[in-house]
């Protein structure tokens, strides 16, 4: 296990928040024996005037310097990290102009450097190694210029255009090959970054297996009136709104639940309508469980496209460690799972999938599936990916 390090992470993401998160599950971890700093995605000043108005939720305050910006924290695992705010950056992604979009941007990476020189200071950071996570628009910039003694891409998705445009595909191309490393969540995504980096390794997602456990079924669900189909997760434009209806026609004595952020509004107009269809708002990671284990069955429906392919979905081994059948959409390549979940080509085989997994549900599958998950922790993913950022140190070590 990697120990003795400095680590900062310059991430996509905030640390907080209702859904898990491959990043800050790793960085706990990995915090038990390293000194770890991680930097929450940078809000706007668009972010901050949404806050104010309570239409959004940023930490203005240590945004600002009224708090402090530095802050540490402690885990869901015990450990300790170093919790950075950044200062509010300028709107930049909406520029179509390059030239104008690079002007304003440098400010950002200016403004983005400096504070984090400063905390590399205040925190006697000797030769840290920088892991961005899946932001290479402020990952590329940084690099060379932070005494880092490593830099490495963790890579979790595909890239989405909806937000940085179609720029983000060189600004990544060129940070792909400038780094030392790259670490992807799917063969997938790891075959793509290999063509602009050899040096890229696989640590596949994994699960808090010691939260889910106490949830775990012990047998299939009591005969009830109504069987449930659940679903958690991020309800966006990555979801096969046509095979989920399809499945709530054909299915009309079973209960389908969607728990979690509604961001593409299709999907609730098109569904809401049909009396066996319900709608919940997020809840919190560690409620998770519990909810999962009421369901019947667990559903993956994402789109068959270029962008899904690269995806390891979290929830399956969540689904997984309390026991559920998953039933998905083919569209990404999960071969691990085979004989473990069922996948789906067409809306056809969905409804069918879902049938026979609800007829043929007993506890020795629900034992298998749960001993499946058990195999995919968080703590053995986090030593995969301690011990990958051993090997890049070893091999910097050997250039210098």
């Amino acid at each position: 296990m990697l120990k003795g390090k400095n680590i900062i992470c310059i991430s996509q993401t905030t640390w907080h928040g209702e859904f898990t998160k491959s990043t800050v599950q790793l960085l706990s971890l990995l915090a038990k024996d390293n000194n770890v700093v991680f930097i929450e995605y940078p809000f706007t000043v668009k972010d901050v005037i949404m806050s104010v108005l309570g239409k959004q939720k940023a930490q203005v305050s240590r945004m600002f310097g009224i708090k402090k910006r530095l802050q540490e924290i402690t885990t869901d695992t015990g450990s300790k990290v170093n919790h950075l705010v950044m200062p509010p950056v300028l709107p930049v992604d909406f520029l179509k102009n390059e030239f104008l979009f690079k002007t304003f941007f440098g400010i950002n990476a200016a403004i983005y450097k400096n504070q984090l020189l400063k905390v590399i200071k205040k925190l006697h950071m000797k030769d840290p190694i920088i892991v961005t996570a899946y932001n290479p628009m402020y990952g590329l910039p940084m690099i060379g210029k932070l005494n880092e003694f490593l830099n490495v891409y963790y890579c979790y998705d595909g890239m989405d255009t909806r937000r940085h445009r179609t720029r983000i595909f060189e600004i990544e191309e060129n940070f792909a090959k400038k780094v030392d490393g790259i670490i992807t969540t799917s063969d997938y995504l790891n075959s793509e970054k290999k063509k602009f980096n050899s040096n890229s390794y696989v640590v596949k997602n994994g699960v808090d297996f010691n939260l889910f456990k106490p949830f775990a079924k012990k047998d299939i669900s009591p005969t009830a009136a109504t069987k449930k189909v659940g679903y958690i997760g991020t309800l966006d434009q990555r979801f096969e709104i046509d095979f989920v209806e399809y499945a709530v026609k054909e299915l009309p004595e079973i209960q389908f639940e969607f728990t979690g952020y509604l961001i593409n509004q299709q999907i609730k107009e098109r569904l809401s309508p049909y009396k066996n269809v319900a709608f919940y708002n997020p809840i919190n990671a560690h409620d998770v469980p519990e909810l999962l284990a009421k369901s019947d069955i667990g559903i993956i429906p994402y789109k068959m496209d270029e962008v899904n392919k690269n995806i390891y979905p979290l929830k399956i081994n969540e689904y997984l460690a309390v026991g559920v059948p998953v039933v998905m959409t083919a569209f990404a390549n999960l071969t691990d799972f085979e004989g473990i979940v069922q996948v789906a080509n067409t809306k056809e085989d969905f409804v069918n999938h879902i049938k026979q997994e609800l007829k043929l549900d007993n506890t020795s599958k629900i034992a298998e599936r749960i001993a499946f998950a058990e195999k995919n922790s968080w703590e053995g993913r986090a030593i995969e990916f301690g011990t990958i950022l051993e090997k890049f140190c070893a091999q910097k070590e050997q250039i210098k």
